[in-house]
């Protein structure tokens, strides 16, 4: 690591001298705008002069080998901010030109009326093109220090419905790059398509949280004037006016499209800026400073004249506020590097299997580069740790423990909440009781072990399920399989801590199992009862069999239960026995304790009392089944329980164990 970080200090390493600020090197930044005469022109003559702009950004694409790499860098600290007069203006003449083409070509499309509708269409490709590369002016201009400048760029990405970014990409994608709790940086095997709901979703919703907060830190309500959302709603809210006066609503529509294609593209360049690479976890629990290993890099020297050296990312992460002539380049010893321009990879990422296949391979090279040190990454990629960045010490203990409750977390990621619960940090006190490391270990083992295997007993746990509020015995269901699933979530940490052993384990998990299933079948006893049904004479008994009964529960046990009923010729307990069957093979289902029960798959078995005492000696693993049941539940009649009893009795050679 340390040799990794030594060859990160000379970003240019391996660069042949140095750019110096001049009209000359400057000019190629100006190449781009030539595009804004072409729309122009395309919407004033229409046919084959459309193809012109489209055709022009393809440019990078046929030609950036022939114009080679460029790893030279300019001085940060000998270049003065009047030396790069000439590379700002570039910038503003585009950040001047977009409005005002764009309003032209949209007059042109929606007032003069005199395009096809194919050519119509194709204006709003080419329109929608020529926006992705005034997204990236807007991305320089929200970095400046002049409020001007960010003001211009809010405006600008207003102009693709999109100004919010200059909030979230500033203070929240910059802080986070690269850790779990930024959706901007895709872990290793997330597609782009699995990416993109939660960047888009994000990045409003964490633009409104920044500045929320920040307002709140200042004392001021959230409405107050000094919030930049009221800016981002009355500037993108006057392009879309501007749109309907000039078409309507169809107009309105059809910008709104290209403006989802614009930001679609942008999305895509981001998940391909950062995508495996991540900010290890550090020991007191921060991630690691941003390095320039932390994105990935290109040098291709006609897309960065085009784009305004976007490829250079990984400088930009280090210096936000750096302006992009003085961007530095960053060689294969400081940054991974992509096999192609940025505008080439995001075409290659709406392929995933593709993607994967060229990809993957380098951030696993990029891995044993510059982090020997870290063999098992399964933390960093997982869907748990981007939906609770803040429990990955959690997670990684558990991932490192249990392959079982690694699958869950990541399907259910809520289950870490409960880590955070009062009834698991008391007895596991994240504060510790003192210096001594046995009398440490022995205080939080203590702790559980009296907690899980005397104080919170079956009883204590049915009445925790009742204070669920439902209304049927399918919500009842629902409640005891979330109930279920947390408590057996914190039985499984305490025990892969070493807080309980496997046998204490055991039996707190049997007493979630026996609460559970007798919460779900007094709740299917209670829908009978409502709905009027006659119970007539006797009684049914709930039997447990198998693991269930011997109270040796562990992750992934047999829902094993037998219904025996005294009920001989009356329909009722067939009918009950059939709904607690139908019942419990609904709890089996997503659930962390019992293992899935397939409708096929015959488990719950409805047997009379008459039919068990022909039982007899030839019953074989029927039989054998008995010797271990234990009733646990009865509906009706409470005195079939004790007939069951006596019918095993006499069944079973020797009799009932006692």
């Amino acid at each position: 690591m340390a040799q990794n970080k030594a060859n990160a200090g000379g970003l240019g390493a391996g660069s042949a001298g140095a750019i110096r600020p001049s009209l000359g090197n400057a000019l190629p930044y100006f190449a781009s705008l030539v595009v804004f005469p072409l729309v122009v022109n395309a919407a004033i003559q229409g046919g084959w002069w459309i193809a012109a702009p489209y055709l022009f950004f393809m440019i990078p694409d046929f030609f950036d080998t022939m114009f080679g790499v460029e790893e030279r860098n300019m001085d940060p600290r000998k270049t003065r901010e009047s030396d790069l007069f000439a590379y700002k203006l570039a910038l503003w003449l585009w950040a001047a030109l977009w409005p005002t083409t764009l309003i032209f070509a949209l007059w042109q499309l929606l007032v003069s009326d005199h395009l096809s509708v194919l050519e119509t269409v194709f204006m709003v490709v080419v329109l929608s093109v020529v926006a992705q590369a005034s997204f990236i002016t807007g991305h320089e201009l929200i970095h400046r220090r002049s409020a001007m400048e960010r003001r211009i760029g809010e405006f600008i990405l207003a102009s693709v419905s999109y100004p919010h970014y200059a909030s979230e990409h500033t203070y929240v994608h910059h802080a986070l790059a690269c850790t779990p709790g930024d959706p901007g940086s895709a872990p290793k095997g997330v597609s782009l398509w699995k990416y993109l709901p939660r960047e888009i979703k994000s990045n409003l919703l964490g633009a409104w949280r920044f500045e929320r907060d920040r307002l709140a830190r200042r004392q001021l309500p959230v409405w107050h004037y000094t919030n930049p959302f009221w800016r981002y709603v009355l500037e993108t809210a006057a392009w879309y006016a501007l749109v309907y006066w000039l078409g309507g609503a169809w107009a309105v529509l059809v910008y709104a499209i290209l403006c989802c294609s614009v930001i679609l593209s942008m999305k895509i360049i981001n998940y391909v800026q950062h995508y495996g690479l991540r900010r290890i976890r550090l020991p007191n629990g921060r991630y690691e400073r941003v390095q320039p290993w932390h994105s990935w890099s290109a040098a291709y020297r006609l897309s960065n004249w085009f784009f305004y050296n976007m490829q250079r990312h990984p400088d930009h992460h280090i210096s936000p506020n750096r302006r992009y002539p003085l961007l530095q380049h960053c060689g294969p010893n400081s940054a991974p590097q992509l096999p192609g321009t940025y505008v080439r990879m995001a075409g290659l990422a709406v392929f995933p299997k593709r993607w994967f296949g060229v990809m993957d391979p380098l951030v696993d090279n990029w891995r044993k580069h510059f982090y020997p040190q870290v063999d098992d990454w399964s933390a960093y990629d997982s869907p748990a740790t981007a939906a609770r960045p803040d429990a990955f010490e959690a997670i990684s203990e558990i991932f490192a423990a249990s392959p079982k409750l690694k699958e869950w977390i990541n399907r259910a990621p809520e289950l870490l909440d409960n880590l955070t619960s009062k009834e698991f940090t008391d007895l596991d006190l994240p504060q510790g009781f003192g210096p001594d490391p046995g009398f440490e270990a022995i205080a939080r083992s203590g702790l559980a072990r009296v907690y899980w295997t005397h104080e919170l007993g079956i009883a204590e746990m049915r009445e925790q399920i009742d204070d669920y509020p439902v209304q049927d015995a399918q919500e009842a269901v629902d409640a005891v399989r979330n109930w279920s699933n947390d408590k057996t979530f914190q039985i499984a940490v305490h025990q892969i801590r070493g807080n309980l052993s496997q046998a204490e384990a055991g039996t707190a998990l049997s007493n979630v199992a026996e609460a559970s299933v007798t919460a779900v079948l007094a709740a299917v006893e209670e829908d009978h009862a409502e709905k009027g049904r006659r119970r007539g004479e006797g009684g049914v008994a709930a039997v447990a069999l198998g693991d269930l009964a011997s109270r040796e529960s562990a992750l992934g046990l047999k829902l094993d239960v037998l219904f025996v009923h005294d009920g001989d010729g009356e329909q009722y307990p067939e009918i009950l026995c059939r709904n607690f069957d139908g019942a419990l093979r609904s709890l089996s289902r997503d659930s962390l304790l019992f293992a899935p029960l397939s409708e096929e798959e015959k488990t719950q078995a409805v047997l009379k009392l008459t039919e068990l005492r022909n039982y007899g000696p030839e019953g074989g693993e029927k039989l054998r089944e008995l010797t271990g049941a234990r009733h646990i539940f009865t509906s009706g009649d409470p005195s079939v329980a004790n007939r069951f009893e006596e019918v095993r009795s006499e069944v079973l050679p020797g009799g009932a164990p006692g």
